[in-house]
C-alpha cells in the first residue's frame, strides 16, 4: 500500500489533505538563542492556529539532535487534530556546535539511527548513547543540511546516510540549503547515494528568489520549498510571490510545495510573539491564490506534498490513526496524479 507515515499512523495519500510543508513545533538550537521552542502546551495552541487556518497536516522539520520531541508531537496532532510527519535525519554542522558527539557520529551511526527513527519509532530523547527505547512516533521524512556554498565533512555523512536510509525505506528527503546555493551539487551527491531528484525537496529555495534557477532546479524533478513568508527585512512577501508565479509560468507549479519555517518563539503567538503559523494559510495563501488561481494554489498545498511524502517501500505498516472522525474514506484512485504543468491542473 502505498502511504505517507504520520506520528500517529500510516495514511493513504488523499487522508492528508492540505500541507505545510515546514514548521518546527518543537526546536532548541545554538543557533537561535532565546527562540527555543521547548512549551508543550504553547507548541501545541500554536499547532492548533494552523490547522484552523486551513491546514489538514504539517511537515515538522526539526530533525535530529534539536530537541525535537517526539511524544509532545503525539499529543499535538491528536489534540490540534492535525496531522504531523516527523524528520529524521540532521541539520547542517553548526546547529550542533554545542554537542560534539552528533558531529563526531559515523556514517553507519547515523544510518542505524534514521533508520530505526523511520521503522521502529523515535526515541523520547536524543542522546549520544543509542537509544533502545522507541516511541510509537515514527518519522516519515529525512533530512540533510548544507552551508552557505558549502558540504562540509559531517554534511556529506548525514548526506550518505540519508541515501542509504532512503533506499531501503523510500522516504522522502528534505535538504536545508543556505540561499539555494550549492543546490545543483548536493541533488548530485543524493543521486550518486541512490535518491533520484523527485524524491528531494530542496527548502528555502525562496531566500534566493530567482526563477531561473529554479526553474532549473524543477526541470530536474527536484521539489522547491517556498518557506520564507512573513520575512520582510529578507524579501517581501510580493517577490516571494513573483518569484513563485514565473515557476508556475515556466511549467513547473507542479514541482513547488510551501511552508511558514516560522521556528521561533518570538514570532509564535502562543508564545506571546507574532505572526504565528496561521500567518501562512490567512495572509499568504489568499495573495497566491490571486496570483496564480485556486488550482494551482491546491496543486502546490495538497497534490503535491502529497505525491512527494508518500512511499510504498516502508515496512511494519502500522495503522494507528487517532484524528477521529472526518478523515474520510480516499481509494486508490483518489492519489496524487503526475506532476501537474503550469496550468495547476491536478
Amino acid at each position: 500500500m502505498t502511504t505517507i507515515r504520520t506520528v500517529t499512523g500510516d495514511l493513504r495519500a488523499a487522508e492528508v489533505g492540505r500541507v505545510d510543508c515546514h514548521e518546527h513545533l518543537f526546536q532548541v538550537t545554538p543557533l537561535l538563542p532565546g527562540d527555543d521552542l521547548t512549551d508543550e502546551a504553547a507548541s501545541t495552541t500554536e499547532a492548533g492556529y494552523l490547522a484552523r487556518s486551513g491546514f489538514d497536516a504539517m511537515v515538522d522539520a526539526t530533525p535530529f539532535g534539536l530537541r525535537r520531541r517526539p511524544l509532545a508531537l503525539l499529543h499535538a496532532s491528536r489534540t490540534a487534530r492535525l496531522l504531523i510527519v516527523a524528520t529524521t535525519g540532521a541539520h547542517r554542522s553548526e546547529h550542533y556546535a554545542d554537542q560534539s558527539w552528533v558531529l563526531e557520529l559515523s556514517t553507519d551511526d547515523m544510518v542505524a539511527r534514521f533508520r530505526a527513527d523511520v521503522i521502529d519509532g523515535m526515541p523520547p530523547v536524543d542522546r549520544p548513547q543509542a537509544s533502545e527505547k522507541r516511541t510509537d512516533a515514527r518519522a516519515g521524512v529525512l533530512k540533510a543540511g548544507i552551508g552557505y556554498w558549502r558540504i562540509d565533512a559531517f554534511e556529506r555523512r548525514v548526506i550518505e546516510a540519508v541515501g542509504e536510509v532512503h533506499r531501503e525505506t523510500g522516504c522522502p528527503v528534505m535538504v536545508h540549503t543556505e540561499f539555494a546555493t550549492a543546490a545543483h551539487e548536493v541533488l548530485d551527491l543524493l543521486h550518486q547515494d541512490g535518491v533520484p531528484p523527485d524524491r528531494v525537496v530542496l527548502a528555502h529555495v525562496d531566500r534566493n528568489p530567482d526563477p531561473g534557477l529554479h526553474a532549473e532546479l524543477a526541470s530536474r524533478g527536484a521539489y522547491l520549498g517556498y518557506d520564507g513568508a512573513a520575512r520582510a527585512r529578507s524579501a517581501p512577501d510580493s517577490v516571494i510571490l513573483n518569484c513563485l508565479a514565473s515557476v508556475v509560468a515556466a511549467g513547473h507549479a507542479g514541482s513547488l510545495l510551501i511552508g511558514g519555517d516560522v521556528a521561533r518563539a518570538t514570532r509564535y503567538r502562543a508564545y506571546g510573539g507574532m505572526p504565528g503559523l496561521e500567518y501562512l494559510g490567512t495572509r499568504f495563501l489568499p495573495r497566491l491564490r490571486k496570483v496564480t488561481g485556486d488550482a494551482v494554489v491546491e496543486t502546490i498545498i495538497r497534490t503535491n506534498p502529497q505525491r512527494l511524502l508518500m512511499t510504498d517501500l516502508l515496512e511494519d505498516v502500522r495503522a494507528l490513526d487517532t484524528r477521529g472522525e472526518g478523515r474520510g474514506d480516499a481509494g486508490a484512485g483518489d492519489e496524487p496524479q503526475g506532476r501537474a504543468s503550469g496550468s495547476g491542473s491536478t
